[in-house]
């Protein structure tokens, strides 16, 4: 996507992709320096881990409220206080003295990242042109799968001198990308409408049902991701070989998602997402084979190739899900993008929990796949009744349609 028919050039929506860098990197690393926080707060391990959980429970329930609030706003201005808020969060983190300040400074960071997230999808949703739609937003969401591949390895390699160095990296990345938010977007104001015309379109069931589909995919990708060093470690026991196979899974995650940011350019969003789908619960039911029953040394290989593939799909379905759920209410779109980022992070943590209470019960993590394919059945359902649905209501208001 060299340019668009807007004059909308990759300059200068590279600066929107450095900002979901920045919350992606945000999003992982501290779960990787829990016990460094822990020992310097002076609380326990279990303690520390809550700076994540706030995070993510603050966005989920804030993310949807901030959408409405602020998509009658004019949009680039809303990005950059989004930004900035979260830019503060991660400064307090980083300058923290105590763990009471540390836990506001997750909660103010949360408050701009989940109005972030949806404030720059329904962005370029609202500013590309939908012959490139698909491309633009795999370009900018590849910050966030670029922030996993890479930035979250440098962010943990820092954080071994100081937890707090991840949250200063953060900080300064987010500032460039707000100078450069600043100088190089365009304004942009979503159609006029009251807040009761962006809210109606909620009520649809067709768009409850799809938004359920985002929450059933990351249940069923986090059913498997939380837990990857307890199913991987056996056949890759070295703590390098780990941090190389989570490396690669981001890699796998960004090129997922460039693929499918070009299919849905050229097919609709919702056969795209079918195909992820269908793949992520192939290649679970593949996992859960190999773990099971294959030889000791083929286990290596073929846990590895059911891994990666997991990559592919969980960062594949992004693009085609955010741009069929914008489809179904363009004139709420930053509201829909907003309970999109709510229904990912509640799947997040159901999917992590659902594992735990499995593990707990003395199931093995070679079964995890097995799980995370019984999670993918009804979320195949449900988006295909979704689909379905949706074909009907654009028959039904189709001029040459019936009615």
């Amino acid at each position: 996507m060299e340019d668009t028919s807007t004059g909308v050039p990759r300059r200068t929506l590279i600066w929107l992709a450095v900002a979901t860098f920045t919350t992606g990197i945000d999003g992982y690393v501290l779960a990787g320096l829990l016990p460094q926080i822990a020992e310097e707060l002076q609380v326990t391990a279990a303690a520390a881990g809550q700076l994540v959980a706030v995070f993510a429970l603050t966005s989920a329930i804030a993310g949807p409220v901030l959408g409405a609030l602020t998509s009658g706003w004019e949009q680039r201005g809303t990005i950059m206080a989004a930004l900035s808020t979260f830019i503060l969060g991660n400064l307090l983190n980083a300058l923290a003295p105590t763990y009471a300040t540390a836990m506001g400074g997750r909660v103010i960071a949360a408050l701009g990242g989940c109005l972030l997230g949806a404030a720059v999808t329904g962005y370029v949703v609202h500013l590309v042109p939908a012959a490139q739609r698909g491309r633009a937003l795999s370009f900018v969401l590849g910050g966030w799968m670029t922030a996993t591949a890479l930035g979250v390895p440098v962010g943990l390699v820092l954080g071994q001198t100081s937890w707090r160095l991840p949250l200063v990296m953060v900080s300064v990345v987010g500032l460039a990308s707000l100078a450069g938010i600043g100088l190089r977007l365009p304004h942009l104001r979503y159609p006029s409408s009251s807040l009761g015309q962006r809210l109606r379109p909620l009520a649809s069931p067709r768009l409850v049902g799809g938004l359920l589909v985002s929450t059933g995919v990351l249940c069923a990708s986090y059913t498997c991701f939380t837990y990857a060093v307890l199913i991987l470690s056996p056949s890759h026991p070295a703590a390098w070989m780990i941090i190389v196979i989570m490396c690669l899974y981001g890699l796998a995650s960004m090129a997922g998602n460039a693929v499918t940011g070009r299919l849905v350019d050229r097919f609709s969003p919702v056969r795209v997402l079918t195909v992820i789908l269908v793949f992520l619960l192939v290649d679970a039911l593949f996992g859960a084979l190999a773990l099971a029953l294959a030889a000791p040394v083929a286990v290596a290989v073929l846990s590895l190739v059911w891994f990666l593939a997991a990559g592919v799909g969980n960062g594949g379905h992004a693009v085609p899900q955010q741009t069929r759920l914008a489809a179904m209410a363009p004139a709420s779109a930053g509201v829909v993008m907003a309970l999109n980022g709510s229904a990912i992070s509640l799947g997040s943590a159901l999917g992590g929990g659902l594992g735990g209470v499995v593990l707990t019960l003395g199931a093995g993590a070679e079964h995890l796949p097995l799980l995370a394919a019984l999670v993918l059945l009804p979320t195949i359902a449900l988006h295909l009744l979704v689909a379905a649905a949706t074909r009907r209501a654009t028959a039904r208001d189709s001029p040459s349609g019936p009615g």
